[in-house]
This record gives structure tokens, C-alpha cells and sequence, in this order.
């Protein structure tokens, strides 16, 4: 009955809000590849534009390391979170704790070191934590570019991995309207979602809004059976509103994100080693316990103003309230022990000139205000609060086959931690200031019209996190008691990225290498033999880290219809001058081998019913993960396995108009046993029957989902 209450509330919602306001609107020429051009993205390299620095740049002329996936790829993907559906990315992993939370992972590197894009800002959350996700609606997205490499230069602190943006849908061309309503179903954890959209544009006047609704029960797999306290709730809610003129353009979004995600524990019947199963509550949609209760609100005014021909000046400023509650006693569910409050002004206004001659410019300024407060009854990190400020300059010159780029920033942190006594000093207050230098500088030579070289340089940056200053406390769902230093100083990188980019009529191929170098890498250990708590106490620690790895994407297309591609993904990371056992970085995500074979059964036949049909088969082979960190117990290694996927979709096309896309998938089709070397699931506790430890991924999958667009005038 929720499900259906939640549809019935959903629709008075968007009925009561039919005045309102969304994304990205026509005539930003940012915007990304939309509608049937998706199709084409692989053919089309040559003219898909990123926009994850501070002006458009064609993918052919990035110098770094970048992929997008678009919607209509996403659409084919049977996901159950934004992070999950662009982890097919080469190079992207996830960090998983069942279906409702995943954390990405860039060659290797994760959590404050990514920085996650979304309505133009920086998302803030407690991204520092294990047990909880990224607080961004999937629906409602147009295309997802990943920046692989420290992007410290435009981003500041944290980006010293990459950055994620996610880029909101286009709003209606002038003088049209828009609206939609989407649906998907899945048959493992009876996953139920739909997402209703209206927006338009009216002489200038752009506005969009959405509302999205999902639930999923526990779901299930061969070995465990049902995974008891794997369901999740998420409701979210967009406005945007806004006038675009002749001088530039203004905008407001104000966005709301609710997600409760129960926690899986793994605990096992002693004699059966069955996992344990509340009675009555097994398959249910509501939370179980323990269980999470995530609000994130969001408001973001984002203005452009042009300045003759000599360019446009960018104003950007957003405000974040994060708020988690964790409820963790069957005995009192409505009593949560920890409860953060975070609240987050971002800021950044800068000049972009335009391009003269082939040569183009940014500066500006940047940062961040920051306030956590602690509310509940138990502590892992004191009440804090950090202000950063950031000026940046990026320069760009392209001429006949050659493209260069490069870019300065200085950035400064300065945090407050507050002490905190609750019988005994739990955190003692320190202030720490904190200041770095980032560079980054690059060149594309297009050899012809079909084959580029690329090569990036560039030095990255990343304060410590409160979490590793100055937690003291058990860090729920992760099994560990976690103490900080407050004497840990930044980390810095050094990346160097190679590329090659080749794109015919028939083919396209990427290949990326790279190499990084962390000092100062800062990481969790165990202490040996010291229990607080009944639990481990782990420490953080500071070292030098390598990484190195890279990319292979090719597209073979030799019959315009038939797609065959592959793409392998490798990343070797290791941390310096450490034994055996303390040598492999944890959580570094084995090598993958992804294989699709697409049949584009009609494509561009806009008065056939059946358009952009499509049928396609994938393999995702991950291979044996024998590099992990052994001290402490850390990690184990981890087998390999192949996943077969099937995925078939069109568009239902009536008179030349499209009146809906429907999409079938089958993931896992042949309902393979497995765990991901990310899943934190796999360190839950041991079958005392069989021996084997932790809780395994999710079995077959049927994914069906529906869109339907109201009106298109």
C-alpha cells in the first residue's frame, strides 16, 4: 500500500506544483547529446562536448581522461542508484553496501577523494563515511562525465581523484512544452519507481519540474537466499525556474532528496547458517533495523552575464542541509544515536573569455563554508566548521592540428574542530590551516582527421577530512572503532596521462594510460591486539602511494547496424616502502573485461511503430583479485566471474511521434553466484556451516521499464 499511496500523493504533487520550474535550459550551449543521438555516441566521438571544467570542450580536445555515458545508455543499464548505473564506465567501480548505497571509485581512489557534480555544485554529504550513498535522483539526468585524474584545478580540494557530473535534461526548445511519465520495475528486490516530469519555455521564461518515487524490498541470490534488511525507500523532488536573455541568463533549483536505507548485518543462525530473518519482515517495503534516514535539500542560483564580445561573467552560488539519522535499537526504533547536521554554502564566480583567434581564458574565484553539528546520543566525529577559498586561472590555444591547455590554482582550508566532553574528552578542539598549489597542463595533436595523441600533467590536492583528523568513536556498519589524527598533513598527487583517440566510419577506439603518484597518502590501519568497545581499533596512518593503470575502449561498427564492443579496465595500486601484507591499497577494483554485441534492429525510421529497436547481449568478466590488503585482516582475495547481461528496447512511434520507449533487461541472466572485491558485504560474518564469509551480490534480474511522454508542443 505505500507504493501506492506514494503514487496517489505523487500526483496531486505535480498537479499542485503545474507552475513551476529545471535544468539545463535550450540555448546553453553546454549541453550535452540528448534524444536519438544517444545512439550514436561512439560514432559521433569526434563531436560529443564535455563540459567538466569551466567552458565546452569537444572530447577529441580534452586533454585528460574523460567518458560520458548518456541517457539513453543509461536507460539500457538495470541500475538501482545513479552511482550503479555508470559503473559500466571504463576505469568507474562502485563501493558497495547492497543495492540502495554505493560510493564511486576512479582508478582506485575513492570517497573525499572524488568529487561528485550535481545542478552545477559540488554535492556535500558525509561522502567521508562507508555506510551511505550519493543523495542524487537517477532520473531526470541527460549525460554523466567522469574526469579521471586530479581536477583540483577547477574543483578544488577533494577532486585529487576525478570528478563526476552529473548534467541535468535539456529544458523545451522556445516556445515549446514538455512532460513525461517513466516507470521500471524489478523482479529480484520487486524494485517499484516512476518519476513524473513537466517543463517548458515561454518567451524566455524556462522552468522544469520533477518528482520520483522508489522502493525496493530485500533481494535475493542462490547461495544466501534473501538478503534480510537490503530494502530501501528514495523520494526526490527537482524545481527549476528561470529567464534566459539577451544579456545571459538566471536561474534558481531548489531540489529535496530522502533516502532510507536499511543496513545489512549478515548475522547468521549458528546451527542452520541461514541468515537472520525477522519474522514477518523478510520481503517487506519498509525499513527494517538497523536503518538510515537521509534528507538532503539543495538550492542553487546560477547566473551568466555577457559582457559585449569580450566573454560572460559566472556566478554560481549553492546552499546543502545534509541531515542523517542512524536508528540502530529493535528495541526503541524511533531512537537514533548518531544524527549529523551539515550545512554547506558553496560559492564560485569567474570571468570566461571568448575565444579569439583560437586562444581562451578563465579566472576566478572559488570555495566553500561548511558547519556540522552533532545531534544524537552517540559520536564518531566532533561538531566542526571550515571555510576554503580558491583563485584559478585556465588558459587554452587551439591552432591548425594542435589543441593546448593549462591551469593554476591556490587554495586555502581553514577548519575549526570543536571539544567535546560527555564524561570523559572524547574530542579535544584544534584548529589546523591548510594551503596548497595545483597545476595542470596538456596537449592534443590531432595527427588527421581521424587519429589524436593526448598527454596530461597535472598536480592535485586533498586536506584531510574530519573523519580522519579527528574521529573517535565505533563507525557503525563497518565493524571498527576509528580514531584520527589531528597531525596528518594533505595529500598531494602527480599524474601523468597518455591518450590516444582513433574514430572512422567503421570504428572508434580509445586508449588511456596513466600514472599517479600520492604523497602523503592518508589510510586507515588496524592497531594490533587493542579492543575498544569489543571492536578493533583501527588508526589513520599517512604513506606514498602509486598508482598505475589505464583504459582500452574500441567500437567495431563495420555493418551500421551491428555494434561489437569491448573495453578493459586496469588499475595496479600499491602503497611504498611497506611490507608484503600492508602493500596493496584497499578496495582497488579488479581488472574488468565489459563486452557488448548490439543489433540496432531500426534506427532513425521515424514513421516506423518500431524505432530505435534494438536487442544486445553483454559479458562483464571480472578477473581474480589477488592484490589486496592483507594486515589487519583487511581484505581477502576475490575470485573471478563473468556475468552474462541481455538487454532489448524501442521506441513506439505513432505517425512520426514517439508515444513511448520501452526497455527489457536481464542481468545475471545465467544467476551467478558472486561477490564484488567493493562489496562491504563480503566482510559480513562467517557461515558457521558453510565457512564462507560475508553475503553475496544479487541474482538474476529482470529490469522492465516504461516512459511515456504526455505532450511535445
Amino acid at each position: 500500500m505505500k507504493p501506492l499511496r506514494s503514487i496517489i500523493s505523487a500526483a496531486l504533487a505535480v498537479a499542485a506544483l503545474a507552475a513551476g520550474a529545471q535544468a539545463q535550459p535550450a540555448d546553453n550551449e553546454l549541453d550535452s547529446l540528448s534524444g536519438d543521438d544517444i545512439f550514436r555516441h561512439h560514432l559521433d566521438l569526434k563531436e560529443v562536448i564535455v563540459t567538466g571544467s569551466t567552458g565546452a570542450t569537444r572530447l577529441r580536445d580534452a586533454s585528460g581522461a574523460v567518458s560520458v555515458i548518456t541517457a539513453r545508455e543509461m536507460y539500457g543499464i538495470g541500475a538501482t542508484n545513479a552511482i550503479d548505473a555508470i559503473a559500466t564506465l571504463p576505469g568507474v567501480a562502485q563501493v558497495t553496501t547492497g543495492g540502495a548505497i554505493s560510493k564511486p571509485v576512479i582508478r582506485g581512489l575513492g570517497y573525499n577523494r572524488i568529487v561528485v557534480v550535481n545542478d552545477g555544485i559540488r554535492q556535500e554529504g558525509q561522502q567521508w563515511g562507508d555506510e551511505h550513498g550519493i543523495e542524487i535522483d537517477g532520473n531526470g539526468i541527460s549525460s554523466v562525465e567522469v574526469l579521471k585524474g586530479p581536477a583540483s584545478l577547477v574543483y578544488g580540494s577533494d577532486a585529487l581523484a576525478g570528478v563526476i557530473k552529473f548534467n541535468a535534461m535539456p529544458v523545451s526548445a522556445p516556445g515549446k512544452m514538455h512532460g513525461e511519465v517513466a516507470a521500471q520495475y524489478q523482479s529480484n528486490n520487486g524494485l517499484l519507481c516512476y518519476t513524473l516530469n513537466w517543463g517548458g519555455n515561454r518567451r524566455g521564461n524556462v522552468w522544469d519540474i520533477r518528482f520520483s518515487d522508489k522502493y525496493a524490498h530485500a533481494y535475493r541470490n542462490r547461495r544466501d537466499g534473501i538478503v534480510p534488511n537490503s530494502q530501501f525507500a528514495e523520494r526526490a523532488a527537482r524545481l527549476f525556474g528561470g529567464i534566459n536573455r539577451g544579456w545571459g541568463h538566471s536561474w534558481l533549483t531548489l531540489s529535496f532528496f530522502h533516502q532510507t536505507p536499511s543496513i545489512v548485518e549478515g548475522e547468521r543462525d549458528e546451527v542452520t547458517g541461514e541468515l537472520l530473518r525477522p519474522e514477518g519482515k523478510v520481503c517487506t517495503y519498509s525499513h527494517g533495523m538497523p536503518y538510515q534516514q537521509i534528507y538532503h535539500y539543495k538550492v542553487v542560483t546560477d547566473n551568466r552575464f555577457r559582457i559585449g564580445d569580450a566573454g560572460a561573467i559566472n556566478a554560481l552560488i549553492g546552499y546543502q542541509h545534509n541531515r542523517r539519522k542512524e536508528f540502530e535499537e529493535p528495541d526503541m526504533p524511533n531512537l537514533y544515536g548518531l544524527f549529523f547536521k551539515l550545512h554547506t554554502v558553496n560559492y564560485n564566480v569567474h570571468f570566461a573569455a571568448a575565444e579569439r583567434n583560437g586562444f581562451s581564458y578563465t579566472a576566478g574565484v572559488a570555495g566553500m563554508w561548511q558547519l556540522s553539528r552533532n545531534a544524537g546520543d552517540e559520536f564518531l566525529i566532533p561538531d566542526y566548521h571550515i571555510f576554503d577559498f580558491g583563485v584559478f586561472a585556465t588558459a587554452g590555444k587551439r591552432w591548425e592540428r594542435w589543441s593546448v591547455n593549462a591551469g593554476i590554482r591556490y587554495d586555502t582550508r581553514h577548519l575549526v574542530s570543536n571539544p567535546l566532553d560527555d564524561g570523559e574528552l572524547r574530542f579535544a578542539g584544534f584548529k589546523r590551516n591548510f594551503g596548497g598549489f595545483t597545476a595542470s597542463a596538456g596537449a592534443v595533436f590531432n595527427i588527421n582527421s581521424d587519429l589524436s595523441i593526448k598527454a596530461n600533467i597535472s598536480r592535485g590536492f586533498r586536506t584531510p577530512n574530519i573523519s580522519e583528523l579527528a574521529s573517535n568513536g565505533v563507525h557503525e556498519g563497518t565493524l571498527r572503532y576509528e580514531r584520527g589524527d589531528s597531525n596528518l598533513k594533505p595529500e598531494y598527487s602527480f599524474q601523468a596521462d597518455l591518450g590516444l583517440d582513433y574514430a572512422n566510419s567503421w570504428m572508434s577506439l580509445q586508449l588511456a594510460l596513466f600514472f599517479n603518484r600520492v604523497s602523503n597518502f592518508i589510510f586507515l590501519e588496524r592497531v594490533p591486539d587493542v579492543i575498544i568497545d569489543d571492536l578493533p581499533l583501527y588508526s589513520y596512518r599517512q604513506g606514498t602511494a602509486r598508482l598505475m593503470g589505464g583504459e582500452f575502449f574500441v567500437d567495431f561498427h563495420p555493418i551500421h547496424a551491428v555494434h561489437l564492443s569491448t573495453s578493459l579496465s586496469l588499475v595496479d595500486a600499491i602503497q611504498l616502502h611497506q611490507p608484503q601484507e600492508s602493500r596493496y591499497l584497499p578496495f582497488t577494483p579488479a581488472p574488468r573485461w565489459l563486452t557488448d554485441l548490439k543489433w540496432e534492429i531500426t534506427h532513425g525510421h521515424e514513421n516506423k511503430v518500431f524505432n530505435n529497436a534494438y536487442v544486445a547481449l553483454s559479458l562483464d568478466y571480472n578477473f581474480r583479485q589477488s592484490h589486496y590488503r592483507e594486515a589487519g585482516n583487511t581484505e581477502t582475495a576475490t575470485p573471478a566471474y563473468a556475468l552474462l547481461n541481455f538487454s532489448a528496447g524501442t521506441d513506439l512511434s505513432y505517425r512520426g511521434r514517439r508515444i513511448a520507449t520501452i526497455a527489457l533487461l536481464v542481468n545475471n541472466l545465467t544467476n551467478k553466484v558472486y561477490q564484488n572485491h567493493l562489496s562491504r558485504l563480503k566482510y559480513a560474518p562467517i557461515n558457521p556451516v558453510t565457512g564462507r564469509q560475508g553475503v553475496y551480490n544479487m541474482g538474476t534480474n529482470v529490469v522492465i521499464k516504461l516512459s511515456f511522454p504526455l505532450f511535445n508542443s
